[in-house]
């Protein structure tokens, strides 16, 4: 229903077969076949695929979904419609990884104009090429993507205030992690991570300067080794075993993205590590001094929403002074009355906010946060992982938000098959790897069971495909270095001047026939490795 007017042509055809009307049904045939009509409902499908709607919930009811799932489909019906000019207000927040992937490579070929609202930063980078930043009541375009507005904004702001006292702050946590841990070998990549961070808050600790919103993570009690310990475990609902197999450790330090299609088991791995939900078997170790801080996907809906954020906290701790605890409060910007306030009427930022103060005030020395950054704006992502980054406990990240992966996290663990397994790659692999899964996937589905060439035939043209990846691979390389040198010089604040507008023009240009070219070459080097993982079965 979302294409309006393959419905209204639909609607015309009938009536017009009705009356046997043989020119206007002509005419109408003619123009289903022009706006692709014919082919409606496998685009409405492909769609539903790409926003992870399995085959067989495609031709469900609606009512038999979900607010979330209504959201996608909200979604889908907005993508069906085929426009000049496309509006999308904060289209991520009921998406998980894998379907923001696959509409940023939709948004990305899309034709028309886009103006999109979204709080996830590298979703921006990817869809957009101009930034207008309202603030103050006031409204001022930038050319680039948020990354470049950051640096353009954060330079504006730099010339015209002296270097703000909280990034000295932030960086100097930041620095001292780095100082404890630089020489230690099991500390050093995350002290590398950290200090690509440090760089990141010089840039953007002016555009954040007046958030009304930072807060740390107290030093736990203890930081016991190891926290949790499983060998062998599963963990299921009733009769079904959802995750087998699993061996994991959690240390005091470790940074744990959990990667993997929708309805994997990440939310029931992280209700395991919980302890919501026991082990059918193995073994489970957990210490006897941890303290888990556990922000769930739902956790905003446990919330009283009669009670106020200073009764929530007083759940959590009778005894502490009241006062203590306005102070801790005012950290999340519930300050005065505020505090007192029944949460009903709260925004789901406000909700957010609470909830990650509850979690933060019981001194956890494992975080498990599951999409801990829905509702939250920019400057709250911000807080959140600058947190993080000096967190000295152990977390296990579940989200959509790239940016707040990449800013946090140095490993991932992939969940997929019913297995819990380590991932070697960054997110871009797993994006790769998503694309080739979910074609291979494509082909099981049509039952395309195409004869195999001969043994010795498989060899020669899987040589043809190794070489080919290989040369898909320079290309790549050298692709992106140019889009590296580009981004570059682009941060040179000489290229904004009046004199170099040609200049910049050029760059901008040049990075968008680039990013076309790279996406181009990506698709050539997956079906490549597509085929080189089929000749090896």
């Amino acid at each position: 229903d979302g294409d309006t007017e393959l419905r209204a042509t639909q609607i015309a055809l009938a009536e017009a077969e009705t009356v046997h009307d043989a020119g206007r049904i002509s005419h109408l045939h003619d123009k289903l076949n022009a706006i692709g009509g014919y082919a409606a409902r496998a685009r409405a499908a492909k769609l539903l695929d790409g926003l992870g709607f399995a085959p067989a919930e495609q031709t469900r009811a609606v009512a038999e979904f979900s607010g979330g799932w209504r959201m996608r489909l909200n979604l889908a019906q907005a993508l069906m419609h085929r426009s000049d000019l496309a509006l999308l207000d904060e289209p991520t927040n009921h998406l998980d990884l894998d379907a923001v992937i696959w509409l940023q490579s939709w948004l990305v070929a899309y034709a028309g104009t886009l103006l999109v609202i979204s709080h996830d930063r590298e979703f921006l980078d990817a869809v957009t090429t101009h930034t207008l930043h309202l603030h103050h009541g006031r409204a001022q375009l930038y050319t680039g993507n948020y990354s470049q507005f950051e640096r353009l904004c954060g330079e504006r702001l730099a010339r015209e205030a002296a270097l703000h006292e909280q990034q000295k702050k932030r960086i100097a946590h930041l620095q001292s992690f780095v100082d404890r841990f630089r020489a230690k070998a099991t500390k050093a990549k995350q002290a590398q991570a950290r200090l690509k961070m440090i760089e990141r808050i010089k840039l953007a600790a002016p555009v954040h300067a007046d958030a009304e919103f930072a807060f740390c993570f107290p030093v736990p009690k203890r930081l016991p080794s190891p926290l949790i310990r499983m060998e062998d475990a599963k963990v299921g609902y009733g009769h079904r075993t959802v995750l087998s197999n699993i061996n994991i450790s959690l240390e005091p330090g470790d940074r744990i993205a959990l990667l993997g299609p929708n309805g994997a088991g990440k939310s029931t791995f992280m209700k395991l590590l919980a302890g919501l939900l026991a082990p059918r078997s193995g073994n489970m170790l957990r210490d006897s001094s941890l303290t888990l801080g556990y922000f769930a996907q739902h956790q905003l809906e446990q919330l009283d929403p009669h009670a106020s954020p200073l009764a929530h906290l007083l759940r959590l701790d009778s005894r502490a002074p009241e006062q203590t605890l306005r102070d801790y409060l005012g950290g999340f910007n519930f300050r005065g009355d505020r505090v007192f306030e029944a949460t009903v009427p709260f925004s789901g930022g406000e909700k957010a906010r609470l909830a990650l103060a509850l979690v933060v005030y019981r001194r956890p020395n494992l975080l498990l946060l599951d999409e801990p950054a829905n509702h939250l704006d920019l400057d709250l992502r911000h807080a959140l992982e600058v947190a993080l980054q000096d967190f000295p406990g152990a977390l296990v990240l579940v989200a959509h938000d790239r940016h707040l992966i990449g800013a946090t996290c140095d490993t991932s663990w992939r969940v997929v098959d019913g297995h819990v397994t380590p991932f070697e790659g960054d997110l871009d692999d797993y994006a790769r790897w998503l694309t080739i899964r979910s074609r291979r996937s494509s082909k099981e589905d049509t039952g395309d069971d195409s004869t195999k060439p001969s043994a010795k035939a498989q060899r020669r043209l899987a040589a043809q495909r190794r070489e080919q990846a290989r040369k898909l691979d320079t290309r790549m390389a050298a692709l992106q270095k140019r889009l590296t040198e580009i981004e570059q010089e682009l941060t040179d604040p000489e290229i904004y001047e009046e004199g170099a507008r040609s200049r910049f023009a050029a760059l901008l240009q040049e990075q968008g026939e680039l990013k076309k070219q790279l996406i181009d070459v990506e698709e050539d080097w997956l079906a490549a490795a597509e085929e080189l993982e089929t000749l090896k079965c």
